[in-house]
């Protein structure tokens, strides 16, 4: 089931989580942020993206708490379940002994005084906190929230690979495109547009990754290894040849000091781009040295930020705003005054290809699975078509479909951060950690100290994330209201 509590893995070191994190956030959500930079002005970017940043990191924070608070509850129900008393352990016999050791080794730890109460010791995820700390009702909307969130995700993944594709195949390659915007109804092959030759790419990536979404994909942890690699390089690349081109004073952009008609749309990239809290419980817990996980995981985000800035601030003054690209990596596979080598210009336009397209069947399995816990019932099971057809089908189809009706991915960033990622980054971590405190507090006393506790530990900062939360959804649906009324 979706959503349990499962093996921790094989465990590793406070550093290995730490790039396991850094490779989490940054993701598709950077390549939309220079555009989104360059529409809202370089100083609110600045300023907006500081303060979601530590937003994101408040409620980091407030996750790992709930997880060791839930480690505690698990921890003293099991106690109370157990039947047999450990003082006549040594009298069992070796079959009964293995029988009840799964369910008695971990009271005997914390008996002996081994282990604490709120070790991260088992992974439990968002769904199984849900269930633990909310009604049916809320445990119902988070389930609602990460689907739509999950829905988003896919759809952004779906355009990004053809549009990458449509792009290296339908480029001009004669180091003139750098000045040129192409529209949707210029000739790509012959009479082929290139709106016709993405949807045939598309086409392609629903017929070759579709079929995933009816399996169970791992993730590999050399291609892991492989993906991470090519982005760091990637990333890098883009950096270093826009600070070259600024340096020798060849930058074009000159991007305004404030917008506001663009900070709705970097308000969703933003969110988007700091987004790892629903994955939290299986990046958290394998770590084998949690005593400075707290420390990590807030240079991680001083580390993330930095990056992004440095990122998108070489972009908006290295190349025109009116010709940034909604996916970064273009600017850079038709231009050859910024890089003249075809090798690398195919590389950079490709990357998303290889990147993206490894983690689709894992978003896919991962919605599919969460479709099956939102409707399950205790002791019931599913029809073969509806478990083996059903689900898939209704998990693919959404998205593919989207992706066929528009590329725009700025928009499908935006909106898949402005409003599902919200909910999963600032409203679920908030009640998690609201709901964890008033659950534990009558069991384990309030004289028990959660030592992975958030430093925002007040019920101020609690309800300031939610007052935050719901004032970002009402300024971004009005934004998009006035937007339609407008046009």
């Amino acid at each position: 089931m979706a959503g349990g509590i499962t093996d921790t893995g094989e465990p590793y070191s406070p550093f290995v989580g730490l790039v396991y994190m850094f490779n989490l956030i940054v993701g598709t959500g950077a390549l939309t942020m220079p555009k989104a930079f360059a529409q809202a002005g370089w100083v609110v970017s600045l300023a907006l993206i500081t303060f979601l940043g530590f937003m994101s990191y408040m409620t980091t924070t407030f996750v790992i708490e709930a997880m060791a608070a839930a480690n505690a509850q698990l921890r003293w129900k099991r106690r109370e379940q157990e039947e047999i008393d450990i003082s006549v352990w040594a009298y069992l016999t070796p079959c009964t002994r293995c029988l009840y050791s799964r369910r008695l080794l971990p009271v005997f730890t914390e008996r002996s005084g081994q282990a604490d109460h709120f070790d991260i010791m088992e992974r439990v995820e968002m769904g199984q906190m849900a269930s633990m700390f909310f009604n049916k009702v809320g445990v119902n909307m988070f389930y609602i929230c990460i689907i739509v969130y999950l829905y988003g995700d896919l759809a952004i993944y779906a355009a990004a690979v053809p549009i990458s594709l449509m792009e290296v195949a339908c480029g001009n390659h004669s180091c003139s495109a750098g000045s040129v915007k192409y529209n949707d109804t210029d000739p790509c092959w012959g009479s082929v547009t290139r709106k016709d030759a993405y949807r045939v790419f598309l086409s392609v990536f629903t017929v070759l990754l579709g079929p995933f979404t009816f399996f169970n994909a791992q993730k590999t942890k050399y291609l892991q290894i492989l993906t991470s690699l090519m982005r760091w390089i990637a990333f890098t690349m883009m950096i270093i040849l826009a600070v070259i081109r600024i340096g020798k004073d060849h930058g074009a952009g000159h991007p305004p000091v404030a917008s506001l008609s663009g900070v709705p749309n970097l308000f969703g990239v933003c969110v988007y781009s700091f987004m790892c809290q629903h994955s939290l419980p299986s990046l958290v817990t394998p770590i084998s040295n949690k005593k400075r996980v707290g420390s990590l995981v807030l240079f991680d985000y001083i580390l993330i930020l930095g990056f992004y800035v440095l990122l998108s601030f070489t972009a908006i003054f290295c190349f025109d705003s009116s010709l940034l690209y909604d996916m970064y990596t273009l600017n850079f596979t038709d231009n050859c005054d910024v890089l003249d080598i075809p090798v690398l210009r195919y590389f950079l336009g490709l990357f998303p290809v290889f990147t993206i397209s490894t983690n689709f069947p894992i978003i896919a399995v991962t919605l599919r699975n969460n479709w099956k816990t939102l409707f399950h019932r205790d002791g019931g099971t599913y029809p073969w078509v509806v478990d083996r057809v059903v689900f898939p089908l209704i998990t693919l189809v959404p998205p593919i479909v989207v992706a066929f009706c528009t590329h725009n991915l700025e928009s499908l960033v935006g909106i898949t951060g402005s409003y599902a990622g919200t909910g999963i980054q600032y409203i679920v971590p908030a009640f998690l950690v609201f709901y964890a405190r008033r659950h534990l507090e009558p069991v384990m006393g309030r004289d028990a100290i959660n030592k992975h506790r958030s430093p925002f530990r007040h019920s101020f900062w609690v309800w300031f994330v939610l007052l935050w939360a719901a004032f970002s959804l009402m300024f971004v649906t009005a934004n998009i209201i006035l937007t339609d009324t407008k046009n």
